[in-house]
C-alpha cells in the first residue's frame, strides 16, 4: 500500500511528527509513506484545506496512492473538501475508535484528523494509536462483525450513488479555478512523486496541461 501524507498551512509544523507516527506503524508492513507536504509552516507552497481536497482526489483517482492521511485544525474542513470529489471517501478521525470503525464500517480511502484539537502532551501517541487501529485489519470487515453483510451492502449503495452524481474527474479538474489547482500542485515534491507513481494517463496529461 502507498499512503500519502498531506498537511495544510495551519498544521504544517506537525508534518514531521505525523510522518514519524505513520511510518512507525506502516513501515513494518512493507507499506510506503509518500509525504506531499506541507513540510513546514514556511514552505513556499502554502496549501489550504480546500487544496488538500484537490490534491488528495488527484492522487487517489490517478492511482498514485492507495490511501490519504490529511487533516486541518478541526479536521472538518479537510474532510468536507476531500468528500467533494469522486473516488474519495474520507472519514473524520479523532480517536483510535474512530479510525477502527471508519475502516471496518465505511471502508474509505482517506482520513482527516483534527490536528489542533487536544494535541498536547501525548499527541504523537494518539496519532500512533489511530494509525494502529486504522490499519489493524483489512478494511470493510464490519463492526460489530455480525453487521458485515448490511454494512458492505450499504457501502456498495453509497458507491453507486456517488458514481451517478459526480462527473469525470478530469472534467472537474479542468473546470476548477486554474490558480487554485496549480496551487494544490505547487508542493516541492509533487511533480517528482506524482508523475512517478500515477497510473491514469488521462489524469496525468490533464495535470501536465494545467501546470504548463
Amino acid at each position: 500500500m502507498r499512503i500519502a501524507l498531506i498537511n495544510e498551512n495551519s498544521q504544517a509544523a506537525k508534518n514531521a511528527v505525523i510522518e514519524s507516527a505513520l511510518k512507525k506503524v506502516v513501515a513494518p508492513r512493507g507499506w510506503e509513506v509518500v509525504n506531499y507536504g506541507m513540510y513546514s509552516a514556511d514552505d513556499k507552497a502554502q496549501l489550504t484545506y480546500v487544496q488538500n481536497g484537490i490534491l488528495a482526489a488527484t492522487l487517489l483517482n490517478s492511482g498514485a496512492v492507495d490511501f490519504v492521511v490529511t487533516g486541518c485544525g478541526t479536521g472538518e474542513g479537510a474532510m468536507l473538501a476531500l468528500n467533494s470529489f469522486p473516488g474519495v471517501i474520507c472519514g473524520h478521525v479523532a480517536t483510535p475508535l474512530d479510525a477502527y470503525t471508519f475502516a471496518q464500517i465505511n471502508d474509505g480511502n482517506a482520513i482527516s484528523i483534527p490536528f489542533a484539537l487536544g494535541f498536547g502532551w501525548g499527541g504523537d501517541l494518539n496519532l500512533e494509536y489511530i494509525f494502529e487501529k486504522l490499519f489493524s485489519e483489512p478494511f470493510g470487515g464490519g463492526y460489530p462483525k455480525e453487521r458485515v453483510v448490511p454494512e458492505q451492502r450499504n457501502k456498495k449503495i453509497l458507491d453507486g450513488v456517488r458514481a451517478t452524481v459526480f462527473k469525470p474527474f478530469t472534467d472537474i479538474l479542468k473546470s476548477l479555478d486554474k490558480d487554485l489547482v496549480k496551487g494544490a500542485f505547487a508542493g516541492e515534491k509533487f511533480q517528482e512523486y506524482f508523475f512517478r507513481d500515477a497510473k491514469d494517463e488521462a489524469i496525468k496529461e490533464t495535470v501536465k496541461a494545467l501546470l504548463a
